[in-house]
């Protein structure tokens, strides 16, 4: 019996999917869960869920649930990772009203900005935790890690746990040829393409159909004004900002355009109400959605948890398929962020990239993918600056770097002088407090 642990199970939605496509992969289907979360609320509502899809396919699986991570994780063979340190309140409500004060506005905030720079501060000594549980409890085990900040949790496992069998996984690909195929009434089943780069900055480098470059109709369509199309995944969130990098970089990004229009310095300016106008730019949009999201889940529940069998579909996840591959030593291909070996030589050793990976009975095993267009490398660069000393202040527990990070951010740079960056995350770092490491405190740092 396989043993599939999940450290944040009161992501109760995203368990289903992970949980509910495992029950419809063969060798995993009469797995152990044992789901683990903080919130014992929410442990019970996903222990219910799980419970009633494990009926409705009617496989031999059997679920626990843990308060306690080392009780999860002893003898786990997956370790899957979902949670946010901190929670919408008080820590994302935090990053985002302390640089309005500043007059610095953000979309999502958990990448890269002071938003993600945060939220890597709060969330990598709990990824270490767990980490070092699983070397003490399971240190065979594989940890597939779906938190975010992507790069910047990838890069430190990887510093402080250089043994640890580790991937980081997202959907940015997958929603992209999703997306894609919907503004050109295309079937995604048939896109063939090849990303590479950083994760939520890595680029089709390859789009075709059946064959044929899609890039001349993405850019035709575009210019005409009939593309992009109505977002079918997030409905408020129309994908312009793509379509207008790509019309000068000549690539599309994987990420959604809410998330890239912060990455970088072109889009969310102080006074340039036209800009975000223009290109459709849904400020505090990560706030917004998780309002949303809490009010959802209460009806949510009421329909998941109240006895009846649930129906279980296949999501779009690599995880299950990813666990069988290594189960079955089946071959698979799927896109997995890892620490930079040499697979994108183009870019700094140790940094995290995104590549195709053969996964099979050997783990995770990333392609090498070489001559990115520069131009893309260099955007690629600007980010690692970021994501490199946010890695650096946790591994030395220095501090200084934090503010460094923050500087070398190409939105908040765009936006702030010197002393405003440092006033800045002096008051993010003391409005935070017990949520981070004892030396990032402003106080202790002096």
């Amino acid at each position: 019996m396989t043993k599939i642990t999940f450290v944040g199970a009161g992501s109760t939605i995203f368990m289903q999917n992970i949980v509910g496509d495992a029950l419809l992969t063969p060798a995993l289907a009469d797995s152990h869960f044992a789901l683990m979360d903080i919130d014992p609320v929410r442990l019970a509502e996903s222990e219910a869920v799980a419970k009633a899809m494990i009926r409705s396919v009617g496989t031999g699986a059997t679920v626990s649930t843990h308060t306690d991570r080392r009780a999860a994780l002893d003898g786990a063979d997956f370790v899957i990772t979902a949670f946010q340190v901190g929670g919408y309140e008080p820590c994302t409500v935090t990053d985002f009203e302390i640089p309005k004060q500043y007059g610095l506005r953000q979309t999502i905030a958990d990448t890269l900005g002071v938003g993600g720079i945060m939220r890597g501060l709060r969330t990598v000594p709990v990824l270490w935790g767990v980490a070092q549980d699983m070397m003490q409890l399971c240190h065979n085990a594989t940890l597939l890690q779906y938190v975010n900040p992507m790069a910047i949790n990838t890069w430190a496992l990887a510093e402080r746990f250089p043994t640890l069998k580790h991937v980081g996984l997202c959907h940015s690909v997958q929603n992209t040829v999703e997306e894609l195929a919907h503004d050109l009434d295309l079937s995604k089943g048939n896109i063939r393409y090849k990303v590479a780069g950083i994760n939520h900055v890595a680029f089709f480098l390859k789009l075709e159909y059946e064959g044929r470059d899609l890039y001349p109709a993405l850019r035709q369509g575009y210019r005409a004004g009939y593309l992009p199309k109505p977002p079918l995944l997030m409905p408020r969130c129309p994908n312009k900002v793509r379509y207008e990098v790509m019309d000068h970089l000549g690539f599309f990004c994987t990420e959604s355009s809410e998330h890239f229009a912060e990455y970088v310095p072109w889009f969310i300016k102080a006074g340039r109400h036209d800009l975000i106008e223009q290109f459709s730019i849904p400020l505090d949009e990560y706030p917004s959605r998780c309002v949303e999201q809490v009010a959802n889940w209460k009806e949510q529940a009421k329909t998941l948890t109240d006895g009846r069998n649930i129906e279980v579909s296949r999501s779009h996840e690599f995880a299950a398929d990813l666990m069988n591959a290594i189960v079955t030593d089946t071959p698979y291909t799927a896109y997995g962020n890892l620490p930079n070996t040499g697979q994108i030589p183009q870019l700094p050793l140790g940094a995290a990239v995104e590549t195709p990976c053969l996964i099979d009975a050997n783990g995770v095993q990333p392609s090498v993918v070489t001559e990115i267009p520069p131009q893309l490398i260099a955007l690629m660069r600007t980010q690692i600056n970021v994501q490199e000393l946010t890695v650096r202040a946790l591994t030395e527990e220095n501090s200084e770097y934090i503010y460094h990070a923050a500087m070398m951010d190409p939105h908040t740079a765009a936006e702030l002088d010197l002393r405003q960056i440092r006033n800045l995350v002096t008051d993010l770092l003391s409005a935070h407090g017990d949520w981070l490491p004892d030396w990032c405190q402003p106080a202790r740092a002096a």
